[in-house]
């Protein structure tokens, strides 16, 4: 079975010869060291060389995705450069009628041009394709209101709220339409990512949460599954509360399993969920892979694997791997992955 086929098995919940193995997407910082200690040239040279069954090639903002600059419309908000903190306020911050958002620019899914990302999908060889849009729309949300505004606004101006999600949920919705149709049967999975949790909870309740975040979640969830594909969502923090509405609203694995959260523990996701989702991630990112040694790293493993397997790809509890992780753990975990 190829590394594609297996961990197709693995997210459908059904057999598979193996647990799956994900390298994850180390931070620009760590390549260095890890070609060095690998004796490594390139990022595809490493994976093949640590057994790499997944491929996350995804369609971006890049130029080569927007030709023309003005096409990003509010997308092209240079939020990095322009805030200092979540907090801080962005070009929504004061909208409080839907109707002032006929203001702004908004992108253009016309304008986007797919040519590098299907290049890089036909590339992919053997190995699984997890692809489409990032399409992370509630952080979109709190950088174009402001973290502190977008929360509280979902009390005080929810249509405006509401009105917004349909602008940024739309044209991702419709930016992923022509990605898939340009892609076929290249891409296995829709990967995408909204941070809905905190080191100890969600970041807002259930009950907004069904409001504001579920209507259009499952509206992306359908449209992959419509076309074949499985549903990837990578959602750091504590999220245990709303993972039942996950999995009722399409998502078949989850990632990246934030060890060290709250309620996110693998016993406990293993006893809530274990059947229902498969499971991407779970190698603890916080004390065991920066700070354990290679022993350590393969004893974790191990445990993550006997709890969360057989629909278990095993990968870093956060897919960025920092310059402090010492490439020797990062070879015990892909050793252990393989046992």
């Amino acid at each position: 079975m190829t590394p594609r086929e297996t961990v197709r098995e693995i997210v459908a919940l059904r057999p598979a010869p193996r647990t799956g193995f994900w390298l994850g997407n180390p931070h620009a910082a760590s390549w260095p060291g890890l070609h060095r200690y690998f004796g490594t040239a390139t990022e595809e040279e490493l994976r093949r060389k640590l057994g790499d069954d997944f491929r996350w090639i995804s369609p971006s903002f890049a130029a080569t995705t927007f030709p023309s600059t003005a096409a990003k419309g509010i997308f092209n908000w240079n939020w990095e450069a322009a805030k200092s903190s979540h907090g801080q306020a962005g070009p929504l911050a004061g909208v409080e009628d839907p109707a002032e958002l006929d203001r702004f620019d908004w992108p253009d899914p016309a304008a986007l041009d797919f040519t590098e990302t299907i290049a890089a999908l036909d590339a992919a060889g053997p190995h699984y394709r997890a692809s489409g849009f990032w399409t992370p729309f509630y952080h979109d949300l709190m950088d174009f209101f402001g973290m502190d505004a977008y929360f509280i606004k979902m009390h005080t101006h929810p249509e405006a709220v509401a009105a917004a999600t349909d602008r940024v949920c739309g044209f991702y919705h419709a930016a992923n339409e022509r990605f898939f149709d340009a892609a076929g049967d290249r891409v296995d999975a829709f990967f995408f990512g909204n941070d809905f949790g905190t080191q100890l909870d969600l970041m807002i309740s259930p009950a907004l949460f069904d409001r504001f975040v579920l209507p259009w979640f499952r509206k992306l969830t359908d449209q992959a599954h419509a076309r074949g594909h499985q549903v990837i969502l990578h959602s750091c923090g504590s999220i245990h509360r709303v993972i039942p509405k996950l999995v009722a609203a399409g998502v078949d694995c989850l990632h990246p399993l934030q060890a060290k959260a709250a309620h996110m523990d693998a016993e406990r996701l293993a006893r809530d969920f274990g059947g229902k989702i498969a499971f991407l991630g779970g190698v603890d990112t916080q004390r065991v892979l920066p700070h354990g040694t290679p022993e350590d790293v393969r004893r974790e493993v191990r445990r993550v694997k006997a709890v969360l397997g057989p629909h278990l790809i095993v990968s870093p509890s956060h897919e960025a791997i920092l310059p402090d992780v010492p490439p020797a753990n990062v070879a015990a975990m892909a050793e252990a992955a393989a046992e």
